[in-house]
């Protein structure tokens, strides 16, 4: 199955340009319809506080949200105004939620979610953390995509993340519906290799699974050799010119990722390729 609705949430006119050159050439290649989805921030009064806000003050704050949503909205329609997909621009209202409530609540009826890396210097504050909070609670399948990324269009050469969890065997389906068919794929388990490689039963069934669907994959083990598992995805995505990785995402507790640290906070700060998230 391809994905035939598309969710891009767009932050900034200068992140949504980058994301638009990853979500056009998926939409147009499975025919998908395409939602470009921006939220308005609302002014927060916390009760309590006793302050007045003259007029002029929200006056000047809603102006200020419709300049960006109407730059947002002409960098949308610059993208797609001459495509045959059909597409369309949502701007919806935070009110009493935040930003990130929104795009869970649009994300769940999307096939695939499309968002840009996190940047404080121009994140909204209800915008922090939205990339984590739409993996872990919209049961979709999330593409995270790097500031200013300028590379090939996706699908093609592929390295896939694997581990005998629930989560990659999610990411790694989810992966089939937006694999070119010929594609290049690295199936990669990072740690030691089993002394008999043809014993790595689930690795090798993952392998020929895909094969069946027309993917060309490689199984390989890399050792970890002192870094951390995704700086071992991040080189052997340089290596092999991949240009999407795949992993399974937050397959420990909250308490454990904020104590201990995990795989999918690294990627998603220092990734510099696209990555699909599944959880």
């Amino acid at each position: 199955m391809t994905p035939k609705t598309i969710l891009v949430c767009l932050t900034t006119p200068d992140h949504a340009a980058t994301l638009l050159k990853v979500a056009v050439p998926l939409a147009r290649k499975h025919g998908a319809h395409l939602i470009g989805l921006h939220t308005v921030e609302a002014l927060v009064v916390y009760p309590g506080i006793a302050m007045h806000i003259p007029e002029p003050a929200f006056a000047a704050f809603n102006e200020s949200q419709r300049q960006e949503s109407d730059a947002i909205k002409g960098v949308f329609s610059k993208h797609t105004e001459h495509e045959d997909f059909v597409s369309e621009f949502r701007l919806l209202r935070a009110e009493a939620e935040s930003a990130t409530v929104r795009m869970i609540e649009s994300a769940r009826a999307a096939d695939l979610v499309i968002m840009a890396q996190e940047d404080k210097n121009a994140d909204r504050y209800d915008q922090r953390n939205a990339q984590a909070l739409v993996i872990r609670e919209s049961g979709r399948p999330v593409i995270v995509v790097p500031l200013d990324y300028e590379g090939p269009d996706i699908g093609q050469n592929i390295v896939l993340g694997w581990s005998d969890t629930r989560e990659a065997a999610r990411a790694a389906h989810d992966m089939l519906d937006i694999a070119d068919p010929g594609a290049e794929l690295t199936v990669l388990r990072v740690g030691p290799a089993k002394k008999d490689v043809l014993k790595d039963d689930d690795a090798i069934d993952m392998s020929e699974m895909f094969a069946r669907h027309g993917v060309k994959p490689t199984l390989e083990h890399r050792e970890a050799a002192g870094n951390s598992i995704a700086e071992v995805l991040g080189a052997v995505a340089f290596e092999k010119g991949a240009d999407l990785i795949v992993t399974g995402a937050f397959g420990h507790s909250k308490a454990y990722d904020f104590v201990i640290g995990a795989t999918t906070y690294t990627l998603l700060k220092e990734q510099k390729i696209p990555i699909l998230f599944s959880k």
